[in-house]
């Protein structure tokens, strides 16, 4: 993705701070996902397929180093056939990238039925959110996206036929900048984690894409035998049996 700042921030003390946190939950997400084919869409300075065993992984953004990225292109038409990718990571990408619903969809193309993609993004009602509300100009990374909340997201994907599994807050201290000041206020990550859980400054959201299935319809057998019709007594027409 070719957003201004995004190389500096990721080099930053939060940028790193923010980085530690979300490789570790894409790590221990993507783990027990298996298949043949993982993408990784945008933010192509990180690896967060490095945990997962699928033989085939991919990058793919609209720019970046030619010896990481994989495959160039808008992220709006993902170059990959359907029903084709068993996993996609989609890093920061919705809120930061004109058009999130139809990456959505086209997420939603490329993946197999029962396929899984992991979305991280920056959480509006937290103080990431009160920060970039605040903020007086929002031309610089992260501030310049629009964030958009977990419980908007599960909208869009349930509207797409996903199902929403396990999901994670975290990233609770002020968007402060300079090490020593993340070091000082050390204490409200550990009171957010109790406190305050679904206000974490970032999220991640995993999903699984559902397919509805045909029912076949047998016919009702009958195993049991026929209860043989009992024999009807003969009446004669004198009235005598």
């Amino acid at each position: 993705m070719s957003i201004p700042g995004v190389d500096a921030w990721l080099a930053s003390p939060l940028g790193q701070y923010v980085l530690r946190w979300e490789q570790a939950q894409f790590d221990q997400i993507v783990a027990d996902v298996f298949g043949y084919n993982a993408l990784q869409v945008g933010l192509w300075q990180c690896d967060l397929l490095r945990a997962n065993r699928i033989p085939f992984r991919f990058r793919c953004d609209s720019n970046g180093s030619a010896d990481v990225v994989d495959a160039y292109c808008r992220l709006q038409h993902l170059p990959f056939a359907t029903s084709s990718i068993d996993l996609v990571v989609l890093p920061h990408v919705l809120e930061f990238v004109e058009g999130a619903h139809q990456i959505l969809r086209e997420v939603e193309r490329v993946l197999v039925p029962e396929g899984h993609v992991v979305i991280s993004g920056f959480n509006p009602y937290s103080f990431w959110g009160l920060r970039r509300a605040l903020a007086r100009t929002r031309s610089v990374f992260p501030w310049t996206g629009k964030y958009i909340s977990v419980m908007r997201l599960r909208d869009w994907l349930s509207l797409l036929g996903f199902e929403s599994r396990a999901g994670a807050f975290g990233c609770y201290l002020p968007a402060v900048s300079g090490d020593r000041w993340l070091r000082r206020a050390h204490w409200v990550e550990l009171a957010g984690r109790r406190w305050w859980p679904v206000a974490g400054g970032v999220y991640l959201l995993h999903a699984v894409k559902r397919v509805q299935g045909m029912r076949v319809i047998t016919p009702a057998w009958r195993h049991g035998k026929t209860a043989s019709r009992r024999l009807a007594p003969m009446v004669q027409r004198d009235g005598q049996k």
